[in-house]
C-alpha cells in the first residue's frame, strides 16, 4: 500500500498523464483482489465445464461442422467460442456488478475525484481491469485448449490479443450501461442480455442454422463477432470476417468509453 500511497502524494502536486493514472487504478484493484483470487477461479471454469460437458462430451456424437469451406471437428468448433465467452464473462463481471458497487454504494469513484484523478481516468482504469481480467481468463482457457489439443494453427498465438478486444467492446459498453442502473434488480437485464448471445452466437453451431433475419440480428452481437475471432485464428482459418470482427470490437469499446466518461461527469461532477 506504501507504493501507491507515495505515487498519490507525489502526484498530487502536478496533473497526472493517462498511463500513471491507469496505473495507480490497476494497482488499487490488484490490491483489493489480491487475497479473493478464488473469484477468478470461479469465473474461469464456467466455460471449461461446458467444454468437456458439450465440446468434449456431445463431440462425441457430431462429427463436426464445416468452417469457410474446411471440416473441423466438434470439439475444435465449440472451444473457440467457450475462449471467446471467458473472456466476456471475465470483463463482464468487473464492469457491472462490481462497478456498480464502486459507484453507487461505497462512492469509491468520489473518492478518486477528489484527487487529481479525472473521470476519464477512472473509465479508463476500470476498463483496463476488465481487460486483465477477461485476458487472465482467456489465456489460461487457451492453455487448456492446447493441453487438449484442440488448437490447430499458428495463428491462435492472437487468440488472447483477441480475447482482450472482445474483453474491451463488453466492459465498454456495460460500463456504461451500468450507469444508468438503479439497483441490484436491474441486473437481471444483464443476464437476459448475455445468457442468449452465450448459448445462440455460433458458440455451439453455426450461425447458418438461424432463418436469415435471425441470422442477421445474430451476427451484430459483441460475441459472435469475438467468436468468429478466436474460431478462425486457433483455426488457421481466416477471412474478412476477421478483420470485420476487429473493428467492430475496437469500436465498440472505444464507444462504451467515451459514453462512461460522460456520465460519469453528470453523475459525479453535478
Amino acid at each position: 500500500m506504501s507504493v501507491l500511497t507515495n505515487a498519490a502524494v507525489r502526484a498530487a502536486a502536478r496533473p497526472l498523464g493517462a498511463r500513471e493514472a491507469a496505473g495507480l487504478l490497476l494497482y488499487r484493484n490488484y490490491l483489493a483482489y489480491r487475497r479473493g483470487w478464488y473469484f477468478f477461479v470461479t469465473g474461469f471454469l464456467e466455460p471449461v465445464f461446458y467444454l468437456f460437458s458439450i465440446g468434449v462430451g456431445v463431440g462425441g456424437l457430431v462429427t463436426g461442422f464445416e468452417l469457410n469451406g474446411h471440416a473441423i471437428p466438434y470439439a475444435d468448433f465449440v472451444a473457440p467460442g467457450m475462449l471467446a465467452a471467458s473472456a466476456m464473462n471475465g470483463a463482464v463481471m468487473d464492469s457491472t456488478f462490481n462497478f456498480f458497487f464502486k459507484l453507487k454504494y461505497n462512492k469509491l469513484f468520489d473518492q478518486m475525484l477528489a484527487t487529481p484523478l479525472t473521470t476519464m481516468d477512472v473509465a479508463r482504469g476500470e476498463l483496463s481491469w476488465s481487460l486483465v481480467r477477461g485476458g487472465i481468463y482467456s489465456a489460461a482457457f487457451l492453455v487448456v485448449m492446447l493441453a487438449m489439443g484442440l488448437v490447430s494453427s499458428w495463428w491462435a498465438v492472437l487468440a488472447v490479443p483477441a480475447a482482450l478486444l472482445i474483453a474491451l467492446a463488453f466492459g465498454g459498453i456495460c460500463m456504461a450501461l451500468t450507469t444508468w442502473m438503479r439497483s441490484w434488480q436491474d441486473f437481471e437485464y444483464v443476464t437476459l442480455a448475455t445468457l442468449p448471445m452465450f448459448l445462440l452466437s455460433a458458440t455451439f453451431f453455426p450461425v447458418t442454422a438461424f432463418p436469415a433475419g435471425v441470422r442477421w440480428l445474430v451476427e451484430i452481437t459483441p460475441l459472435y463477432r469475438g467468436v468468429v475471432l478466436c474460431r478462425e485464428l486457433t483455426t488457421g482459418v481466416l477471412s474478412w470476417g476477421s478483420a470485420f470482427s476487429v473493428v467492430y470490437l475496437v469500436a465498440m469499446g472505444l464507444v462504451g468509453l467515451a459514453v462512461v466518461r460522460r456520465r460519469l461527469d453528470k453523475l459525479l461532477l453535478t
